[in-house]
Protein backbone atom coordinates (compact mmCIF):
# COMPACT_ATOMS: atom_id res chain seq x y z
CA UNK A 1 0.00 0.00 0.00
CA UNK A 2 1.15 3.40 -1.04
CA UNK A 3 1.56 5.90 1.66
CA UNK A 4 0.02 9.08 0.26
CA UNK A 5 1.61 12.04 2.18
CA UNK A 6 -1.19 13.90 4.17
CA UNK A 7 -0.47 17.39 2.16
CA UNK A 8 -0.91 15.91 -0.98
CA UNK A 9 -4.02 15.22 0.03
CA UNK A 10 -5.31 18.11 0.75
CA UNK A 11 -4.35 19.72 -2.42
CA UNK A 12 -6.05 16.82 -3.97
CA UNK A 13 -9.30 17.70 -1.81
CA UNK A 14 -8.78 21.32 -2.99
CA UNK A 15 -7.95 20.94 -6.53
CA UNK A 16 -11.47 18.14 -6.09
CA UNK A 17 -13.52 20.82 -4.49
CA UNK A 18 -12.79 23.71 -7.14
CA UNK A 19 -13.66 21.40 -9.83
CA UNK A 20 -17.05 20.10 -7.56
CA UNK A 21 -17.91 23.43 -7.63
CA UNK A 22 -17.71 24.38 -11.15
CA UNK A 23 -19.40 21.23 -11.87
CA UNK A 24 -22.51 22.03 -9.24
CA UNK A 25 -22.51 25.63 -9.94
CA UNK A 26 -25.81 25.30 -8.27
CA UNK A 27 -25.13 23.17 -4.81
CA UNK A 28 -22.34 24.97 -3.72
CA UNK A 29 -23.52 23.84 0.05
CA UNK A 30 -23.36 20.23 -0.92
CA UNK A 31 -19.46 20.06 -1.92
CA UNK A 32 -18.18 22.21 0.85
CA UNK A 33 -20.33 19.74 2.66
CA UNK A 34 -18.46 16.68 1.52
CA UNK A 35 -15.48 18.48 1.79
CA UNK A 36 -16.21 18.80 5.71
CA UNK A 37 -17.06 15.39 6.35
CA UNK A 38 -14.28 13.95 4.08
CA UNK A 39 -11.78 16.45 6.21
CA UNK A 40 -13.28 15.38 9.79
CA UNK A 41 -12.77 11.80 8.55
CA UNK A 42 -9.81 11.97 7.70
CA UNK A 43 -8.22 13.42 10.52
CA UNK A 44 -7.12 16.14 8.52
CA UNK A 45 -8.10 18.09 11.22
CA UNK A 46 -9.45 18.19 14.97
CA UNK A 47 -12.75 18.16 16.61
CA UNK A 48 -11.91 21.69 18.29
CA UNK A 49 -10.20 23.36 14.87
CA UNK A 50 -13.88 22.57 13.27
CA UNK A 51 -15.85 23.75 16.18
CA UNK A 52 -13.34 26.68 16.24
CA UNK A 53 -14.05 27.45 11.99
CA UNK A 54 -18.08 27.29 13.03
CA UNK A 55 -17.86 29.88 15.96
CA UNK A 56 -14.99 31.84 14.14
CA UNK A 57 -15.64 35.39 15.38
CA UNK A 58 -16.05 37.09 11.63
CA UNK A 59 -18.37 34.96 10.09
CA UNK A 60 -20.38 35.11 13.01
CA UNK A 61 -20.53 38.84 13.12
CA UNK A 62 -21.31 38.05 9.31
CA UNK A 63 -24.41 36.16 10.49
CA UNK A 64 -25.48 38.59 12.35
CA UNK A 65 -25.00 41.19 10.22
CA UNK A 66 -27.19 39.80 7.68
CA UNK A 67 -29.91 38.73 10.19
CA UNK A 68 -30.26 42.57 11.54
CA UNK A 69 -30.38 43.78 8.06
CA UNK A 70 -33.76 41.73 7.76
CA UNK A 71 -35.00 44.32 9.91
CA UNK A 72 -34.22 47.63 8.00
CA UNK A 73 -35.62 46.02 4.55
CA UNK A 74 -38.89 45.61 6.38
CA UNK A 75 -38.74 49.56 6.79
CA UNK A 76 -39.72 52.28 3.82
CA UNK A 77 -36.18 53.70 4.02
CA UNK A 78 -34.92 52.28 0.71
CA UNK A 79 -38.17 52.56 -0.90
CA UNK A 80 -38.15 56.44 -0.02
CA UNK A 81 -34.38 56.84 -1.62
CA UNK A 82 -36.12 55.06 -4.55
CA UNK A 83 -38.48 57.63 -5.32
CA UNK A 84 -36.45 60.55 -5.89
CA UNK A 85 -34.42 58.01 -8.53
CA UNK A 86 -36.50 58.69 -11.71
CA UNK A 87 -36.60 61.33 -13.80
CA UNK A 88 -37.79 62.68 -16.92
CA UNK A 89 -33.65 62.72 -18.14
CA UNK A 90 -32.01 60.09 -18.89
CA UNK A 91 -28.36 61.08 -17.76
CA UNK A 92 -30.51 62.83 -14.18
CA UNK A 93 -32.12 59.52 -13.38
CA UNK A 94 -28.73 57.12 -14.17
CA UNK A 95 -26.98 59.63 -11.96
CA UNK A 96 -29.48 59.54 -9.28
CA UNK A 97 -29.86 55.57 -9.54
CA UNK A 98 -25.99 54.78 -9.43
CA UNK A 99 -25.19 57.08 -6.11
CA UNK A 100 -27.92 56.17 -4.47
CA UNK A 101 -27.35 52.52 -4.74
CA UNK A 102 -23.41 52.43 -4.28
CA UNK A 103 -23.84 54.73 -1.11
CA UNK A 104 -26.68 52.45 0.28
CA UNK A 105 -24.77 49.24 -0.69
CA UNK A 106 -21.81 50.59 1.33
CA UNK A 107 -24.11 49.56 4.62
CA UNK A 108 -27.47 47.57 2.94
CA UNK A 109 -27.28 44.29 2.11
CA UNK A 110 -27.45 44.72 -1.53
CA UNK A 111 -30.01 42.30 -2.84
CA UNK A 112 -32.23 44.07 -0.51
CA UNK A 113 -31.10 47.36 -2.06
CA UNK A 114 -32.09 45.53 -5.70
CA UNK A 115 -35.05 44.38 -5.09
CA UNK A 116 -36.38 47.71 -4.18
CA UNK A 117 -35.37 49.77 -7.00
CA UNK A 118 -36.62 46.96 -9.04
CA UNK A 119 -40.42 47.93 -8.82
CA UNK A 120 -40.14 51.74 -9.70
CA UNK A 121 -37.38 51.10 -12.56
CA UNK A 122 -39.66 48.70 -14.31
CA UNK A 123 -42.82 50.70 -14.03
CA UNK A 124 -40.92 53.82 -14.60
CA UNK A 125 -42.65 56.16 -17.48
CA UNK A 126 -39.58 57.59 -18.77
CA UNK A 127 -37.39 55.03 -19.73
CA UNK A 128 -36.83 51.40 -21.31
CA UNK A 129 -35.93 49.05 -18.00
CA UNK A 130 -33.39 47.31 -19.56
CA UNK A 131 -31.70 50.86 -19.84
CA UNK A 132 -30.80 51.05 -16.10
CA UNK A 133 -30.95 47.41 -14.57
CA UNK A 134 -27.56 45.93 -15.65
CA UNK A 135 -26.32 49.99 -14.12
CA UNK A 136 -28.41 49.31 -10.88
CA UNK A 137 -26.91 45.41 -10.38
CA UNK A 138 -23.26 47.03 -11.36
CA UNK A 139 -24.18 50.10 -8.94
CA UNK A 140 -24.82 47.68 -5.66
CA UNK A 141 -21.39 45.75 -6.60
CA UNK A 142 -19.20 48.73 -6.68
CA UNK A 143 -21.10 50.10 -3.47
CA UNK A 144 -20.26 46.99 -1.79
CA UNK A 145 -16.38 47.48 -1.70
CA UNK A 146 -16.98 50.45 -0.10
CA UNK A 147 -17.03 48.93 3.29
CA UNK A 148 -16.09 46.34 5.46
CA UNK A 149 -20.13 45.95 5.99
CA UNK A 150 -20.71 46.40 2.33
CA UNK A 151 -20.63 42.67 1.19
CA UNK A 152 -20.48 39.41 2.38
CA UNK A 153 -17.41 38.56 0.80
CA UNK A 154 -15.14 41.10 2.39
CA UNK A 155 -16.76 39.92 5.55
CA UNK A 156 -15.96 36.35 4.43
CA UNK A 157 -12.20 37.76 4.11
CA UNK A 158 -12.01 39.13 7.31
CA UNK A 159 -13.49 35.88 8.93
CA UNK A 160 -10.71 34.31 7.22
CA UNK A 161 -8.17 37.33 8.65
CA UNK A 162 -9.00 36.34 12.19
CA UNK A 163 -8.73 32.76 11.75
CA UNK A 164 -4.90 33.65 10.86
CA UNK A 165 -4.47 35.31 14.12
CA UNK A 166 -3.94 38.63 12.22
CA UNK A 167 -5.39 41.97 12.96
CA UNK A 168 -9.31 42.69 12.01
CA UNK A 169 -9.27 44.39 8.88
CA UNK A 170 -11.06 47.80 9.57
CA UNK A 171 -14.35 49.06 8.49
CA UNK A 172 -12.62 51.99 5.85
CA UNK A 173 -9.84 49.48 5.02
CA UNK A 174 -11.63 49.29 1.46
CA UNK A 175 -12.72 52.75 0.84
CA UNK A 176 -10.07 53.88 -0.73
CA UNK A 177 -9.44 51.14 -3.34
CA UNK A 178 -13.31 51.17 -3.69
CA UNK A 179 -13.42 54.76 -3.61
CA UNK A 180 -11.42 54.58 -7.44
CA UNK A 181 -13.32 51.72 -8.54
CA UNK A 182 -16.77 53.26 -7.78
CA UNK A 183 -15.58 56.33 -9.88
CA UNK A 184 -13.60 54.47 -12.79
CA UNK A 185 -15.80 51.87 -13.31
CA UNK A 186 -18.84 54.17 -12.77
CA UNK A 187 -17.16 56.50 -15.72
CA UNK A 188 -17.03 53.48 -18.54
CA UNK A 189 -20.27 52.14 -17.62
CA UNK A 190 -21.88 55.90 -17.53
CA UNK A 191 -21.05 55.46 -21.81
CA UNK A 192 -21.74 51.71 -22.04
CA UNK A 193 -25.08 52.25 -20.95
CA UNK A 194 -26.08 53.93 -23.72
CA UNK A 195 -25.21 51.03 -25.90
CA UNK A 196 -27.96 48.50 -23.49
CA UNK A 197 -30.69 47.72 -25.55
CA UNK A 198 -34.06 49.13 -25.98
CA UNK A 199 -36.84 46.51 -24.62
CA UNK A 200 -40.22 47.86 -25.79
CA UNK A 201 -41.56 49.28 -22.61
CA UNK A 202 -44.92 48.10 -21.00
CA UNK A 203 -47.47 49.48 -19.19
CA UNK A 204 -45.86 47.39 -16.44
CA UNK A 205 -43.70 45.05 -16.15
CA UNK A 206 -45.85 42.49 -14.76
CA UNK A 207 -47.69 42.47 -17.70
CA UNK A 208 -45.13 40.03 -19.00
CA UNK A 209 -46.50 37.63 -16.05
CA UNK A 210 -48.24 34.56 -17.58
CA UNK A 211 -51.32 33.61 -15.64
CA UNK A 212 -53.27 29.94 -15.76
CA UNK A 213 -56.96 30.01 -15.08
CA UNK A 214 -59.56 27.29 -15.39
CA UNK A 215 -62.83 27.21 -16.66
CA UNK A 216 -65.07 25.19 -13.91
CA UNK A 217 -67.33 22.70 -15.67
CA UNK A 218 -70.71 24.48 -13.97
CA UNK A 219 -69.08 27.89 -15.63
CA UNK A 220 -72.00 30.09 -17.23
CA UNK A 221 -68.73 31.36 -19.33
CA UNK A 222 -69.71 27.46 -20.92
CA UNK A 223 -71.51 28.42 -24.41
CA UNK A 224 -70.80 32.06 -24.81
CA UNK A 225 -68.08 33.84 -26.43
CA UNK A 226 -65.54 35.45 -25.52
CA UNK A 227 -66.40 38.74 -26.43
CA UNK A 228 -69.72 38.47 -24.60
CA UNK A 229 -68.55 36.82 -21.26
CA UNK A 230 -66.01 40.33 -21.57
CA UNK A 231 -62.92 38.61 -21.18
CA UNK A 232 -61.70 41.51 -23.62
CA UNK A 233 -62.34 43.93 -21.83
CA UNK A 234 -60.27 43.15 -18.17
CA UNK A 235 -58.55 46.36 -17.07
CA UNK A 236 -54.78 45.56 -17.32
CA UNK A 237 -55.22 42.12 -18.68
CA UNK A 238 -55.27 40.32 -21.59
CA UNK A 239 -56.44 36.89 -22.96
CA UNK A 240 -53.42 35.38 -24.96
CA UNK A 241 -53.97 31.97 -25.45
CA UNK A 242 -56.32 28.91 -24.87
CA UNK A 243 -55.47 25.40 -23.80
CA UNK A 244 -58.60 23.13 -24.87
CA UNK A 245 -57.66 19.06 -24.55
CA UNK A 246 -54.01 19.67 -25.30
CA UNK A 247 -54.73 22.15 -28.09
CA UNK A 248 -53.26 25.30 -28.13
CA UNK A 249 -55.42 28.46 -29.38
CA UNK A 250 -53.37 31.57 -30.23
CA UNK A 251 -54.36 34.37 -30.74
CA UNK A 252 -57.47 34.12 -29.26
CA UNK A 253 -60.37 35.54 -31.76
CA UNK A 254 -63.46 37.43 -29.67
CA UNK A 255 -65.94 35.09 -31.03
CA UNK A 256 -64.20 31.76 -29.76
CA UNK A 257 -66.90 29.92 -27.95
CA UNK A 258 -65.75 28.79 -24.22
CA UNK A 259 -65.85 25.40 -23.15
CA UNK A 260 -66.00 23.48 -20.16
CA UNK A 261 -62.38 22.67 -18.74
CA UNK A 262 -61.00 25.49 -20.84
CA UNK A 263 -57.61 26.51 -19.51
CA UNK A 264 -57.27 30.43 -20.25
CA UNK A 265 -53.90 32.03 -20.27
CA UNK A 266 -53.67 35.67 -19.71
CA UNK A 267 -51.10 38.12 -19.27
CA UNK A 268 -51.04 41.30 -17.57
CA UNK A 269 -50.96 43.53 -14.38
CA UNK A 270 -50.46 40.81 -11.57
CA UNK A 271 -52.43 43.56 -9.20
CA UNK A 272 -55.21 43.01 -11.13
CA UNK A 273 -55.89 39.31 -10.36
CA UNK A 274 -58.33 39.96 -7.54
CA UNK A 275 -60.87 40.69 -11.13
CA UNK A 276 -61.14 36.90 -11.51
CA UNK A 277 -63.03 37.08 -8.35
CA UNK A 278 -65.34 38.82 -9.98
CA UNK A 279 -66.02 36.44 -13.34
CA UNK A 280 -67.77 33.18 -11.79
CA UNK A 281 -66.60 29.76 -12.54
CA UNK A 282 -63.26 30.71 -13.38
CA UNK A 283 -60.86 29.44 -11.06
CA UNK A 284 -57.12 30.50 -10.43
CA UNK A 285 -54.41 27.43 -10.11
CA UNK A 286 -54.00 29.19 -6.99
CA UNK A 287 -57.32 28.83 -5.65
CA UNK A 288 -57.71 25.23 -7.15
CA UNK A 289 -54.83 24.54 -4.77
CA UNK A 290 -57.00 25.99 -1.79
CA UNK A 291 -54.91 29.20 -1.18
CA UNK A 292 -56.29 32.98 -0.69
CA UNK A 293 -55.21 35.41 -2.92
CA UNK A 294 -55.46 38.42 -1.19
CA UNK A 295 -51.24 38.94 -0.12
CA UNK A 296 -48.87 38.10 -2.66
CA UNK A 297 -45.01 37.31 -2.65
CA UNK A 298 -42.71 37.83 -5.56
CA UNK A 299 -39.78 35.19 -6.01
CA UNK A 300 -37.07 34.30 -8.26
CA UNK A 301 -36.23 30.51 -8.47
CA UNK A 302 -32.48 30.43 -7.37
CA UNK A 303 -30.06 28.68 -9.73
CA UNK A 304 -29.39 25.58 -6.81
CA UNK A 305 -33.31 25.21 -6.16
CA UNK A 306 -34.23 21.77 -6.42
CA UNK A 307 -37.47 23.25 -8.78
CA UNK A 308 -35.04 23.49 -11.82
CA UNK A 309 -35.98 21.32 -14.40
CA UNK A 310 -39.54 19.73 -12.90
CA UNK A 311 -43.02 20.95 -13.38
CA UNK A 312 -44.99 22.31 -10.48
CA UNK A 313 -46.89 19.27 -10.70
CA UNK A 314 -43.84 16.48 -10.53
CA UNK A 315 -42.06 18.90 -7.84
CA UNK A 316 -45.30 18.86 -5.13
CA UNK A 317 -44.84 22.31 -4.99
CA UNK A 318 -48.37 22.59 -2.49
CA UNK A 319 -46.88 20.31 0.04
CA UNK A 320 -43.37 21.42 -0.50
CA UNK A 321 -43.87 24.74 0.20
CA UNK A 322 -47.12 25.89 1.46
CA UNK A 323 -48.00 28.05 -1.59
CA UNK A 324 -48.82 28.09 -4.81
CA UNK A 325 -47.94 29.59 -8.11
CA UNK A 326 -50.18 32.63 -9.44
CA UNK A 327 -48.09 33.35 -12.30
CA UNK A 328 -45.00 33.53 -13.92
CA UNK A 329 -42.40 34.97 -15.97
CA UNK A 330 -39.30 33.80 -17.77
CA UNK A 331 -36.20 35.86 -19.52
CA UNK A 332 -38.79 38.07 -21.45
CA UNK A 333 -39.65 35.03 -23.17
CA UNK A 334 -43.59 34.15 -23.34
CA UNK A 335 -44.16 31.20 -21.29
CA UNK A 336 -47.19 29.36 -22.92
CA UNK A 337 -49.40 26.36 -21.99
CA UNK A 338 -50.86 24.85 -18.35
CA UNK A 339 -48.69 26.46 -15.78
CA UNK A 340 -48.48 22.84 -13.79
CA UNK A 341 -47.18 21.63 -16.89
CA UNK A 342 -44.32 24.26 -17.47
CA UNK A 343 -40.40 22.95 -16.85
CA UNK A 344 -39.13 25.37 -14.55
CA UNK A 345 -35.34 27.25 -14.51
CA UNK A 346 -33.38 29.09 -12.31
CA UNK A 347 -34.43 32.81 -13.11
CA UNK A 348 -38.10 32.19 -13.28
CA UNK A 349 -39.89 34.49 -11.53
CA UNK A 350 -43.09 33.42 -9.66
CA UNK A 351 -45.81 35.15 -8.20
CA UNK A 352 -47.24 32.93 -4.97
CA UNK A 353 -50.28 32.76 -2.93
CA UNK A 354 -49.11 31.30 0.28
CA UNK A 355 -50.60 29.49 3.27
CA UNK A 356 -49.94 30.12 6.34
CA UNK A 357 -46.84 28.07 7.15
CA UNK A 358 -44.86 29.23 4.38
CA UNK A 359 -42.70 31.57 6.33
CA UNK A 360 -42.02 29.14 8.53
CA UNK A 361 -40.77 26.54 6.19
CA UNK A 362 -36.83 25.81 6.05
CA UNK A 363 -36.43 25.45 2.51
CA UNK A 364 -37.77 28.76 1.02
CA UNK A 365 -34.24 30.44 1.25
CA UNK A 366 -32.81 27.66 -0.21
CA UNK A 367 -35.25 27.63 -3.83
CA UNK A 368 -35.97 31.13 -3.62
CA UNK A 369 -34.66 34.94 -4.30
CA UNK A 370 -37.61 36.98 -2.31
CA UNK A 371 -38.43 39.98 -4.52
CA UNK A 372 -41.17 41.67 -2.96
CA UNK A 373 -44.57 41.35 -1.42
CA UNK A 374 -43.90 41.66 2.52
CA UNK A 375 -47.39 40.90 3.80
CA UNK A 376 -48.58 44.35 5.10
CA UNK A 377 -48.67 43.65 8.81
CA UNK A 378 -45.12 42.69 8.75
CA UNK A 379 -44.11 45.87 7.71
CA UNK A 380 -42.51 48.09 10.62
CA UNK A 381 -44.26 51.33 11.07
CA UNK A 382 -44.38 54.70 13.70
CA UNK A 383 -41.62 54.25 16.11
CA UNK A 384 -40.58 50.71 15.23
CA UNK A 385 -39.73 51.70 11.82
CA UNK A 386 -37.67 54.51 13.56
CA UNK A 387 -36.52 52.40 16.16
CA UNK A 388 -34.73 50.02 13.85
CA UNK A 389 -33.22 52.64 11.24
CA UNK A 390 -31.44 54.77 13.57
CA UNK A 391 -30.61 51.89 15.70
CA UNK A 392 -29.41 50.26 12.69
CA UNK A 393 -27.51 53.43 12.17
CA UNK A 394 -25.88 54.01 15.23
CA UNK A 395 -24.75 50.44 15.44
CA UNK A 396 -22.57 50.88 11.88
CA UNK A 397 -21.60 54.12 13.32
CA UNK A 398 -20.26 53.17 16.26
CA UNK A 399 -18.54 50.17 14.49
CA UNK A 400 -17.03 52.43 12.15
CA UNK A 401 -15.46 54.71 14.38
CA UNK A 402 -14.38 52.32 16.69
CA UNK A 403 -16.37 52.84 19.66
CA UNK A 404 -17.39 49.43 19.94
CA UNK A 405 -16.28 46.08 17.95
CA UNK A 406 -18.78 44.97 15.00
CA UNK A 407 -19.50 41.96 16.43
CA UNK A 408 -20.83 43.70 19.68
CA UNK A 409 -22.63 46.25 18.33
CA UNK A 410 -24.91 43.81 16.00
CA UNK A 411 -24.73 41.47 18.62
CA UNK A 412 -26.79 44.27 20.76
CA UNK A 413 -28.79 45.53 17.70
CA UNK A 414 -29.80 42.24 17.17
CA UNK A 415 -30.93 41.93 20.93
CA UNK A 416 -33.05 45.41 20.96
CA UNK A 417 -34.96 44.43 17.77
CA UNK A 418 -35.89 41.10 18.84
CA UNK A 419 -36.84 43.12 22.11
CA UNK A 420 -38.77 45.36 20.50
CA UNK A 421 -40.48 43.00 17.99
CA UNK A 422 -38.82 44.55 14.68
CA UNK A 423 -37.74 41.32 14.25
CA UNK A 424 -39.25 38.03 15.17
CA UNK A 425 -37.21 34.69 15.99
CA UNK A 426 -39.12 32.77 12.73
CA UNK A 427 -38.02 35.25 10.95
CA UNK A 428 -34.81 35.04 12.16
CA UNK A 429 -34.89 31.29 11.44
CA UNK A 430 -36.25 31.50 7.98
CA UNK A 431 -33.63 33.81 6.97
CA UNK A 432 -30.87 32.44 8.69
CA UNK A 433 -28.07 31.88 6.17
CA UNK A 434 -27.50 28.30 6.89
CA UNK A 435 -25.90 28.17 3.42
CA UNK A 436 -23.28 30.73 3.78
CA UNK A 437 -22.38 29.41 7.36
CA UNK A 438 -21.70 25.91 6.05
CA UNK A 439 -19.71 27.14 3.27
CA UNK A 440 -17.34 29.72 5.12
CA UNK A 441 -16.81 27.40 7.92
CA UNK A 442 -15.57 24.23 5.69
CA UNK A 443 -13.21 27.15 4.19
CA UNK A 444 -12.25 27.76 7.06
CA UNK A 445 -11.32 23.81 7.89
CA UNK A 446 -9.79 23.33 4.80
CA UNK A 447 -7.47 26.09 6.10
CA UNK A 448 -6.35 24.35 9.05
CA UNK A 449 -5.93 21.41 7.16
CA UNK A 450 -3.65 23.26 4.56
CA UNK A 451 -1.44 24.34 8.02
CA UNK A 452 -1.66 21.63 9.64
CA UNK A 453 -0.01 19.62 6.68
CA UNK A 454 2.16 22.01 5.54
CA UNK A 455 0.71 21.65 2.09
CA UNK A 456 1.61 25.31 1.09
CA UNK A 457 5.16 24.57 1.72
CA UNK A 458 5.34 23.11 -2.07
CA UNK A 459 4.45 27.09 -3.25
CA UNK A 460 7.19 28.33 -1.14
CA UNK A 461 10.04 26.04 -2.40
CA UNK A 462 8.98 27.03 -6.26
CA UNK A 463 8.91 30.67 -5.37
CA UNK A 464 12.16 30.56 -3.98
CA UNK A 465 13.11 28.07 -6.30
CA UNK A 466 12.03 30.95 -9.73
CA UNK A 467 12.70 34.25 -7.65
CA UNK A 468 12.47 36.24 -11.01
CA UNK A 469 9.26 34.56 -11.79
CA UNK A 470 7.13 35.55 -8.80
CA UNK A 471 7.80 38.80 -8.27
CA UNK A 472 5.38 40.46 -5.63
CA UNK A 473 3.62 42.22 -8.22
CA UNK A 474 2.57 39.05 -10.49
CA UNK A 475 1.75 37.24 -7.23
CA UNK A 476 -0.65 39.76 -6.36
CA UNK A 477 -2.03 39.91 -9.83
CA UNK A 478 -2.21 36.03 -10.17
CA UNK A 479 -4.20 35.89 -6.68
CA UNK A 480 -6.23 39.29 -8.15
CA UNK A 481 -6.31 36.35 -11.27
CA UNK A 482 -7.57 33.60 -9.85
CA UNK A 483 -9.98 35.02 -7.60
CA UNK A 484 -11.72 36.94 -10.54
CA UNK A 485 -12.15 33.59 -12.50
CA UNK A 486 -13.74 31.85 -9.97
CA UNK A 487 -16.08 34.38 -8.85
CA UNK A 488 -17.19 34.13 -12.45
CA UNK A 489 -17.55 30.49 -12.66
CA UNK A 490 -18.58 29.39 -9.12
CA UNK A 491 -19.59 32.25 -6.83
CA UNK A 492 -18.44 35.38 -5.07
CA UNK A 493 -18.64 33.66 -1.64
CA UNK A 494 -17.15 30.25 -2.60
CA UNK A 495 -14.07 32.01 -4.29
CA UNK A 496 -13.07 34.33 -1.33
CA UNK A 497 -13.40 31.12 0.93
CA UNK A 498 -11.04 29.08 -1.17
CA UNK A 499 -8.08 31.75 -2.42
CA UNK A 500 -7.40 33.28 1.32
CA UNK A 501 -5.15 30.31 2.03
CA UNK A 502 -3.59 30.33 -1.01
CA UNK A 503 -3.20 34.15 -0.78
CA UNK A 504 -1.79 33.97 2.72
CA UNK A 505 0.53 31.07 1.62
CA UNK A 506 1.77 33.27 -1.26
CA UNK A 507 2.39 36.29 0.72
CA UNK A 508 4.06 34.51 3.32
CA UNK A 509 6.63 32.39 1.04
CA UNK A 510 6.77 35.89 -1.27
CA UNK A 511 7.88 37.73 2.75
CA UNK A 512 5.57 40.60 1.65
CA UNK A 513 2.91 42.29 3.24
CA UNK A 514 -0.34 39.99 4.09
CA UNK A 515 -2.84 43.00 3.50
CA UNK A 516 -2.25 44.12 -0.22
CA UNK A 517 -3.13 40.16 -0.94
CA UNK A 518 -5.97 40.11 1.60
CA UNK A 519 -7.38 42.78 -0.38
CA UNK A 520 -7.23 41.41 -4.11
CA UNK A 521 -9.12 38.50 -2.83
CA UNK A 522 -11.19 40.49 -1.92
CA UNK A 523 -11.96 42.92 -4.19
CA UNK A 524 -11.19 39.89 -6.96
CA UNK A 525 -14.11 38.38 -5.32
CA UNK A 526 -16.52 41.26 -5.69
CA UNK A 527 -15.52 41.44 -9.42
CA UNK A 528 -18.71 39.52 -10.97
CA UNK A 529 -19.60 41.14 -13.81
CA UNK A 530 -19.45 39.32 -16.95
CA UNK A 531 -22.08 36.03 -15.70
CA UNK A 532 -25.53 36.65 -14.87
CA UNK A 533 -25.12 34.27 -12.82
CA UNK A 534 -22.06 34.91 -10.83
CA UNK A 535 -23.50 37.03 -8.18
CA UNK A 536 -27.28 37.34 -6.98
CA UNK A 537 -28.00 40.91 -8.06
CA UNK A 538 -27.40 40.27 -11.34
CA UNK A 539 -29.72 37.68 -11.59
CA UNK A 540 -32.64 39.39 -10.67
CA UNK A 541 -31.89 42.44 -13.33
CA UNK A 542 -31.38 39.73 -15.77
CA UNK A 543 -34.88 38.55 -16.09
CA UNK A 544 -36.71 42.21 -15.22
CA UNK A 545 -34.39 43.81 -18.07
CA UNK A 546 -35.46 41.00 -20.17
CA UNK A 547 -31.38 40.90 -21.04
CA UNK A 548 -29.44 37.95 -23.11
CA UNK A 549 -25.99 36.48 -21.93
CA UNK A 550 -24.33 38.72 -25.08
CA UNK A 551 -25.44 42.04 -23.01
CA UNK A 552 -23.99 41.36 -19.70
CA UNK A 553 -20.54 40.37 -21.62
CA UNK A 554 -20.53 43.77 -24.27
CA UNK A 555 -20.85 45.58 -21.03
CA UNK A 556 -19.46 43.98 -18.12
CA UNK A 557 -16.33 42.92 -19.91
CA UNK A 558 -14.77 46.87 -20.36
CA UNK A 559 -15.79 47.14 -16.75
CA UNK A 560 -14.39 44.33 -15.49
CA UNK A 561 -11.22 45.19 -16.90
CA UNK A 562 -11.13 48.80 -15.30
CA UNK A 563 -11.81 47.14 -11.97
CA UNK A 564 -8.93 44.75 -12.43
CA UNK A 565 -6.32 47.44 -13.22
CA UNK A 566 -7.62 49.84 -10.44
CA UNK A 567 -7.44 47.60 -8.20
CA UNK A 568 -4.04 46.12 -8.84
CA UNK A 569 -2.53 49.46 -9.53
CA UNK A 570 -4.00 51.33 -6.61
CA UNK A 571 -3.41 48.43 -4.20
CA UNK A 572 0.10 48.52 -5.19
CA UNK A 573 0.41 52.36 -4.93
CA UNK A 574 -1.59 52.56 -1.68
CA UNK A 575 -0.48 49.82 0.13
CA UNK A 576 2.68 48.43 -1.87
CA UNK A 577 4.01 45.15 -0.48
Amino acid sequence: MIDVPSSYIVIALFIATILGLIRYQTRPEKVFGVLLVVLVASGLVSTQQVIASFANQGLLTLILLMVCSIALEKTSLLRVLATFVIKPSYQATWLRLFSITTLSSAFLNNTAVVSTMLAPIRNNPHHPASRLLIPLSYAAILGGTLTLVGTSTNLIVNSMVLDANLPSLGFFDFTLVGGLLVVGCGVVLFFLSGTLPMKSRHTSMAADYFIDTKVTLDSPLIGKTIEENGLRNLESLFLVEILRHHHLISPVAPNEVVEAGDRLIFSGDIKKVSLFHQIPGLNLFARENGLPIDNLIEVVIRPESILSGKTLKHAGFRARFDAAVVAMKRDGERVSGKLGDIKLRPGDYLVLAVGDDFRSRHNISKNFYMISGYETDHMLHGRKELLAISGFLLAITSAAFGLLPLFESVFLLLGLYLLTGCLSGNEILHRLPKQIWLIISSALVLSQALMNTQALNTLEEVIINNPNLFTPFLGLALIYGLTWLLTELVTNNAAAALMFPIAFGLAQALNVDFHSFILAVAFGASASFVSPYGYQTNLMVYNAGQYRFNDFLRIGLPVSLMYGVITLSSITLIYGF
